[in-house]
């Protein structure tokens, strides 16, 4: 009989177990987009793995994906601006041409190379503050990182 209880309770711990670590919010059900840059889903446009790609104190290129999740219109990117340090200093963007990203379509900016110069009081190593400007009005905000242009991934993209 005591051989029956032991088995009993076995049973029930055994199955008691995995409803100790149920719940919510699991990590296998939020948006997680491994890289070594900054990602903002907020908007109509996913800005993905953003950074800024610096081979020289106070210039560097912005590269990035974007991803329209709007299946029947065109967006276009329009702007960047931000301001850096706690002296307020601005990063401005060298002209460019608006960056057509077509419906439920992704656009690399760095291939072919967009080109989207930056300048201002940054370097390799910091994240400056970039408001990212679409043609629909919205403007999506995000901390970016800047790498070096001479190392991995992003080596000779700085096209500043």
């Amino acid at each position: 009989m005591r051989l029956r209880s032991l088995a009993t309770a076995a049973a029930v711990i055994a199955l008691a177990a995995p409803l100790t670590s149920c719940g919510f919010d699991y990590a296998t059900e939020r948006d997680y987009t491994p890289a070594g840059g900054s990602n903002n889903r907020e908007g109509v446009v996913d800005v993905l793995s953003a950074v800024v790609v610096s081979g020289a104190e106070g210039s560097g290129t912005f590269v990035a994906s974007l991803a329209n999740n709007d299946g029947s219109e065109e967006q276009s990117l329009t702007g960047i601006s931000g301001v850096s340090g706690s002296d307020g200093a601005t990063i401005e963007a060298a002209e460019f041409e608006p960056v057509t990203v077509p419906a439920d379509g992704l656009v690399n900016l760095a291939e072919p190379p967009a080109g989207i110069g930056l300048t201002g009081e940054f370097t390799a190593g910091d994240f400056v503050p970039l408001a990212i400007d679409f043609g629909n009005g919205e403007r999506i905000s995000l901390n970016v990182p800047v790498v070096s242009n001479d190392t991995g991934y992003w080596e000779g993209m700085d096209a500043s």
